[in-house]
């Protein structure tokens, strides 16, 4: 009876462990622990989601109404619904990672809170943009697709590897603040580039200019995402000293976490917001023509971010990595006489 008692209250490997140094709930040895700094991600990614609503707001309403607006609508809905998704990623990250602490770490549990979440940050910004942008034939489209993004945002976020979602969503966060600060120096790499000249020069120029832009962003992309993860290994090391390392897949999905959202961000403009893409490009055939060109500057963009960024990440993995342990055959060998 007493061994069975003791066999009854003894701690379960698979429930989260109390950490009596720090007070706070981890996971155990062997299972994937909750992502580090989630709440200030969360934090960053709704300033974000804020400063590019508060940009495209700001440019709709400065432009005359009708064509310009419309024209304006199309060209900005690509940073916001990005922005948007990265958004409710970060959100339900923070409170999926708060359940785990607390102890509530069920994959089903979790998926539904992640997407709720992200459905919440769907709703207010759906109806911050009804209440604030100009009422046009535009607004509801904006609303809707940001909504949509962020919903699907926050579903991504409820997978069980909580810290490789959090390297996605910092690289990804990272990725579209260099896209911003990339366009300070667009103008000077065109020239550079010899976009001075003829028609065939000039769109060289700009080919060039986006495959530098997209290049860097994957560096970017993987480098940060390494560096998340690195981060999260040596947070679990001082807790969990025996705790096995992430393998290479964890990296590879990573690196290539933002070039898939910038993918799925493409795929959810050209889904959701159809419509403001055509209204836009019926506008005139030049407008049809820049709207085709960028729609497929943004897919080359996104599929060099996945593959530059699955690789950069790879490669700093491994050189991490020491040499293999080499058995010493002459202490084995048998002996000849």
């Amino acid at each position: 009876m007493t061994q069975q008692s003791g066999s009854s209250t003894a701690a379960d490997p698979d429930q989260p462990v109390d950490d009596p140094s720090t007070g706070e709930t981890t996971a155990p040895a062997g299972r994937p622990g909750p992502a580090p700094a989630a709440v200030v991600l969360a934090l960053l990614a709704l300033g974000w989601l804020a400063a590019m609503l508060w940009s495209t707001r700001a440019a709709i309403s400065s432009a005359q109404a009708g064509v310009t607006a419309v024209s304006l609508s199309a060209y900005a809905l690509p940073g916001v619904i990005s922005a948007a998704l990265v958004a409710g990623g970060g959100v339900a990250l923070a409170v999926t990672n708060l359940l785990a602490r607390r102890g509530v770490d069920r994959a089903t549990l979790r998926f539904v809170t992640a997407t709720g979440v992200g459905l919440l940050v769907g709703l207010l910004t759906a109806v911050a943009i009804n209440l604030v942008y100009p009422d046009n034939a535009t607004t509801n489209v904006i609303a809707g697709t940001t909504a949509a993004a962020a919903v699907v945002g926050g579903a991504l976020a409820g997978a069980r590897t909580a810290r490789v979602v959090g390297a996605v969503v910092t690289a990804a966060l990272a990725v579209l603040v260099f896209v911003v600060a990339f366009s300070q120096v667009r103008d000077p790499l065109f020239e550079l580039y010899g976009g001075g000249g003829t028609q065939e020069a000039m769109v060289g120029a700009a080919r060039w200019v986006s495959r530098t832009e997209s290049l860097l962003a994957g560096l970017v992309a993987g480098v940060v995402a390494f560096g998340y993860l690195r981060l999260a290994r040596r947070r679990t090391l001082r807790r969990h000293p025996d705790a096995p390392a992430e393998r290479w897949p964890a990296y590879l999905v990573a690196g290539a976490g933002s070039g898939l959202l910038l993918l799925l961000t493409e795929v959810i403009i050209r889904v959701g917001g159809r419509s403001l893409l055509d209204l836009a490009a019926a506008l005139s055939e030049a407008d049809a023509v820049a709207q085709t060109t960028l729609g497929t500057s943004r897919l080359d963009n996104a599929i060099w971010v996945l593959f530059v960024g699955a690789l950069t990440a790879m490669i700093a993995f491994g050189r991490t990595l020491g040499p293999a342990p080499v058995d010493d055959e002459d202490d084995t060998a048998p002996v000849e006489d």
